[in-house]
């Protein structure tokens, strides 16, 4: 969500130590909880939060003590996104780790993992490529119960954020520019391939949202010229990578499906895009030696 930051304040003043005392009577502390979060909202809803009372208690539950509490509220104050600053976001119903400098996993990505869900089988070949914090594989892993799955990323911040995430679950993360950092002996035995790769085109990138722009990185968001660079390479290469009757899933916009759509058509596979509403998401799914599922959603 978007934000206009102001300049930060300290605040430590109005939240007194007595709220992190263990002998006070648990009615004084919920008085004082209830006194805290209100003025950190207050703060927050000047500063441009447009969720100040969710966030106020997010950043409460997540603090320590009174000096944390009040460094991760300057820290909201400063722009960055609530979700570096707690470390953690709430995706497909479970908590991904997520590192300042690392893509923050959307809530429309989550429409990738429902549509994977529908076509992918437990104990499958999953490769999450542009991986970022790792959200979409663990996810996905989730929901199948279990799979093989591996997930890869160009950014070594990313690299290493997901292996929080994937490693815990069985898979693995590689560092490496899309394909190349994949082991050799999955070539033609990926079930299902899973790209967010950057679909914003470099022009548009000044129009995102400062908590973008400014603390996720570049790489994570710029698609080049047309928005479609990585994705182009994402689709010419998924062919040789996908197992007989596998699927690509690749998140897109609704303006570029079309487009994205017919790069995949290019390089041999058959595609189509879906999209929910409800979300604003739009994929495209693409398969491999075979015809598309029908999906309804």
């Amino acid at each position: 969500m978007p934000h206009t930051l102001t300049k930060s304040r300290r605040i430590c003043e109005p939240f007194t130590c007595r709220f992190f005392a263990l002998h006070r009577k648990s009615s004084s502390a919920s008085m004082a909880n209830v006194t805290r979060r209100a003025s950190i909202a207050s703060t927050l809803r000047a500063a441009g939060c447009v969720f100040a009372e969710d966030e106020a208690q997010l950043l409460i539950d997540a603090a320590h003590h009174p000096d944390q509490l009040n460094r991760m509220v300057d820290q909201r104050l400063r722009g960055l996104p609530l979700e570096h600053v707690v470390g953690w976001a709430d995706f497909c119903g479970t908590r991904i780790s997520v590192e300042p400098g690392v893509f923050v996993p959307r809530r429309r990505t989550e429409f990738v993992v429902r549509v994977a869900a529908m076509i992918a089988k437990p104990g499958a070949v999953v490769v999450d490529l542009c991986c970022g914090s790792g959200a979409i594989g663990a996810a996905l892993n989730d929901l199948l119960g279990s799979c093989e799955l591996h997930a890869a990323d160009v950014d070594p911040a990313a690299v290493q954020c997901a292996r929080r995430n994937v490693e815990p679950r069985g898979g693995r993360v590689y560092h490496g520019d899309l394909y190349a950092a994949l082991p050799r002996e999955l070539l033609g035995k990926v079930d299902v391939l899973l790209a967010n790769a950057p679909y914003v085109p470099t022009k548009s990138i000044a129009m995102m949202p400062q908590e973008a722009r400014l603390h996720e990185p570049r790489v994570a968001l710029d698609g080049g010229a047309d928005g479609l660079d990585v994705q182009r390479r994402v689709a010419l290469g998924a062919a040789q990578w996908l197992a007989p009757g596998g699927s690509l899933v690749m998140e897109t916009s609704s303006q570029q499906g079309p487009r994205t759509a017919q790069l995949m058509g290019e390089a041999g596979l058959l595609a189509k895009v879906v999209s929910n509403e409800k979300l604003d998401a739009t994929v495209v799914l693409a398969a491999h030696g075979q015809a598309l599922q029908t999906i309804s959603f």
